[in-house]
């Protein structure tokens, strides 16, 4: 019997390969907002971050995620993006 290829993704903050399961995909949307995508299903240009704040600081810190995004990220998302990092984390 075959085995089943896991998917993977490198983080933007730490960049370790991980399980895409076990990562939290932030997406910006076609009309530029850039939100948390708990499903991983949103239409949007993605990156991945391992469910911890510190990776979070990281990649806003050497600006991987606005890379990744290619897009700058104004200081209000980010409060609100660390913010819901924080219920991710909580869970």
């Amino acid at each position: 019997m075959k085995m089943k290829k896991t998917p993977s993704r490198i983080c933007v903050g730490c960049g370790e390969a991980k399980e895409k399961r076990s990562m939290v995909r932030i997406v910006k949307s076609a009309d530029g907002t850039v939100s948390l995508d708990g499903t991983g299903r949103k239409n949007g240009r993605g990156a991945y971050i391992c469910k911890s704040s510190s990776c979070l600081e990281h990649a806003i810190k050497n600006k991987g995620l606005e890379r990744s995004l290619k897009t700058s990220i104004p200081q209000e998302v980010v409060c609100l993006l660390k913010e819901e990092m924080g219920a991710v984390e909580a869970r």
